[in-house]
């Protein structure tokens, strides 16, 4: 690799700083890179993708996973493979840690990677009274419904493919991907799954129920949440988060339509590191 972008999360001044210092590197091994540029929305920073030059082969991401989180949802239709360099906490879905930064840059200069292509969520939401489609979202790690307002259960109604599942009552639910089986869904019960497989992870959140499990289904399926009127109503049932980062507020027999997504996001892995190695360092406890 030979032309890199560097995304930094703007919340931290060492992030940037981090960032200078590996511009400042890879100039010197005579690689190219610039700081993508940043815009600010009404959700916080993003990446001004239209700004980036068409030749760029990786972007360096300096942060936590939800600064990777964001890049991906940034960089979704460009091809830009990434890398992410852990500034956070578990940094689950960083590659690497600031103390390996030579050793992996050595790596990509060498080839001595490969290219995890993994599945993302396309999310609708259908609203009865509208009898339109919202805007389609789209998930790396997972799309969560859960309770508005003061505390009280919720229902939702959970479909395969047009066939019930079941009505939750509960905290809310999770729809996954493999990615983000490691995320909220593990902390909710759910199970882990290897970042290639192809499939959806549902997983309920504090059912009102002894029985609920998780249920994995096929990433060709399509995985519908009807949000039901509760006993104490009010304008606003639940919100419907996708990463974390984008809350959307829902009313009771809004539907939310989830399904693979045609896009993909690429992440960098080192040939020398293995998921289960990931695993055990992050979170085996």
């Amino acid at each position: 690799m030979e032309r890199f972008c560097i995304i930094a999360n703007q919340s931290k001044e060492a992030a940037y700083q981090i960032g200078e210092q590996i511009a400042t590197y890879l100039h010197e091994q005579g690689k190219q890179a610039i700081f993508a540029p940043w815009k600010t929305g009404k959700e916080g920073y993003y990446t001004d993708v239209s700004a980036l030059p068409q030749n760029i082969e990786a972007a360096v991401v300096l942060g936590g996973d939800g600064t990777i989180l964001q890049a991906a949802k940034d960089l979704l239709q460009t091809g830009i493979p990434i890398i992410g360099i852990n500034m956070g906490t578990l940094g689950f879905l960083a590659e690497t840690e600031l103390s390996e930064v030579d050793k992996t840059f050595q790596a990509l200069f060498s080839e001595q990677y490969e290219i995890d292509e993994r599945m993302m969520l396309s999310v609708q939401i259908l609203r009865e009274k509208e009898e339109i489609f919202s805007n389609q979202f789209y998930a790396l790690n997972d799309a969560v419904i859960t309770r508005s307002g003061f505390s009280r259960l919720i229902a939702v109604g959970t479909y395969v493919n047009g066939a019930l599942i079941n009505d939750y009552r509960g905290d809310g639910v999770i729809i996954s991907t493999p990615t983000g089986s490691t995320g909220y869904n593990l902390s909710a019960g759910g199970p882990v799954v290897v970042p290639k497989a192809q499939l959806i992870v549902i997983t309920p959140i504090c059912p009102h129920t002894l029985n609920t499990r998780s249920i994995v289904v096929s990433s060709k399926d399509e995985v519908e949440i009807r949000i039901r009127q509760s006993k104490k109503t009010q304008q606003e049932e639940a919100i419907l988060t996708i990463d974390g980062i984008t809350p959307i507020h829902l009313s009771a027999d809004d539907t939310i339509f989830i399904e693979r997504a045609k896009y993909t996001t690429k992440l960098i892995r080192l040939k020398e590191k293995n998921f289960f190695n990931i695993l055990r360092t992050k979170i085996g406890g």
